[in-house]
């Protein structure tokens, strides 16, 4: 064994001991599962070892414009020398207030103030308070409305009130007795549809559900949330055109809040700005993370509409207060990034780019469908699930135990690409400034992982 190899060995062997890892099993966790990355350059991330690999899922789909983009480079180094933080409690600096600004050009139409977080999960927090408070002390609220209704398959954190209007019983069930109920409306997982259906002779029962679920408990209901077009931790479930706008009309029609979970969908990934935009829907809140910073710094946001941000407004000795902050909310070196990120978006024409790309994707995709063992891929712009299945025709599952996902994961990872399993559904989410060289590298491996794992 040479240096590098000890040095490789002694930092696994320290982050074993030392660190316990997301979403991870330590008793099984064994040093080959560890890669230990370096530095990484646009779509690439490199190892200890000088190896290359294509970021398959933008770094949990936050690096939207690669590693180490210049401009983000440059606008955190000089934010440094300036200001590295200060807090948001009576005081504001530049960098916040311009992210503000530029976050409220490329929303949805109608949305008007930012209230600043750090993680997805934290602004889906503030949106569910929001929501809460807003119906109690409100003119148009109703302090009778103190239930949401959520979705089955949902994530929208690891927080307690996001894992209370999260539905993917594995990451959650265990923290019941922690939970508040909600109501909850059956997702559209077309591919095992939960009444049976399937295209084209769908009626969207799934829609006349939510819309009797919506009629029964309006009178209790202060909001509905949702993640638009694309439950991704859900295994990257794609609701069928119309859906959404139709959420948004029966929202309207009941008079329930609508929270739009925009954290993993937004800036740019299925193919527009937000999701919500390809719908022309607004909701009232909206939450935003991941990508808001391009993946440089911890950076969320919940952007409200003015009717909410007015239900808060009232005499000091009122409390109307919104009481919620943290102390790293509007951080200046993230909002620099931020700032960074949101221009690159608007002098690349990032959105405007992405369709030849996407339809780049879908073609390489195309040989990946016809193996035995996929049962379905779904594809929204550039957030991709590849489903695998035991048995085709039935759909049957594969047993847990043979972690198939993740077995060929790690095949991809010899070939040179990093991606992450949800079960075994197989999630590919590139940055959107990879290229079409790329696109095709990312799809001939995920082809040859799948193949080496469960054959043709």
């Amino acid at each position: 064994m040479n240096g590098q190899e000890e040095k490789k060995r002694q930092l696994i062997d320290d982050g074993l001991r030392s660190i316990w890892f997301p979403f991870t099993q330590m008793r099984e966790f064994s040093p080959e599962d560890v890669l230990v990355i370096a530095e990484g350059k646009g779509t690439l991330l490199r190892d200890v070892d000088g190896r290359d690999y294509i970021d398959g899922v933008s770094s949990l789909w936050t690096n939207v414009h690669g590693h180490r983009k210049e401009q983000i480079d440059r606008a955190v180094k000089e934010q440094v020398d300036r200001l590295s933080h200060s807090t948001l409690l009576g005081l504001v600096h530049e960098p916040a207030i311009e992210c503000a600004k530029k976050l409220l050009e490329v929303v949805p139409k109608g949305l008007t103030r930012v209230f600043y977080s750090e993680s997805g999960s934290t602004a889906v927090e503030i949106a569910l308070k929001m929501a809460f408070q807003y119906q109690k002390q409100a003119a148009g609220g109703n302090p009778d409305k103190t239930r949401f209704i959520s979705f089955t398959n949902a994530y929208h954190g690891d927080t307690l009130g996001a894992v209370s209007v999260g539905g993917i019983d594995l990451f959650h069930a265990v923290y019941h007795e922690l939970l508040f109920p909600t109501v909850k409306a059956e997702s559209p997982y077309c591919y095992r549809c939960p009444f049976g259906a399937s295209q084209p002779s769908c009626q969207f029962d799934c829609l006349k559900q939510l819309e009797n679920l919506l009629a029964t408990h309006a009178s209790e209901l202060a909001a509905l949330i949702i993640e638009p077009l694309v439950q991704g931790a859900g295994g990257i479930l794609v609701q069928p055109p119309g859906y959404l706008r139709r959420v948004r009309d029966l929202c309207t029609q009941y008079g329930v809040l609508m929270i739009a979970d925009e954290v993993a969908v937004g800036f740019g990934k299925t193919g527009t700005m937000f999701a919500c935009q390809q719908e022309g829907v607004t909701p009232d809140i909206m939450a935003v993370g991941k990508g808001l910073s391009g993946g440089y710094l911890p950076l969320a946001a919940t952007v409200a509409t003015e009717e909410i941000y007015s239900g808060f407004l009232g005499r000091f000795d009122e409390f109307k207060t919104f009481f919620h902050g943290h102390t790293y909310t509007g951080n200046p070196l993230a909002c620099a990034a931020a700032v960074a990120s949101l221009n690159i978006f608007t002098e690349e024409r990032v959105v405007e780019g992405l369709a030849g790309k996407i339809k780049r994707f879908s073609q390489g995709l195309q040989p990946i469908a016809k193996l035995g063992h996929v049962g379905e891929i779904r594809q929204r712009g550039f957030m991709v699930g590849i489903e695998l299945v035991a048995d085709k025709k039935t759909k049957e599952l594969y047993p847990p135990g043979a972690r198939i996902g993740h077995r060929v994961i790690l095949e991809a990872r010899k070939r040179g690409l990093i991606i992450r399993p949800l079960g075994d559904v197989i999630v590919l989410m590139p940055p959107l400034c990879i290229t079409n060289e790329e696109i095709d590298r990312l799809c001939e491996i995920t082809l040859d992982s799948i193949r080496a794992v469960v054959g043709d």
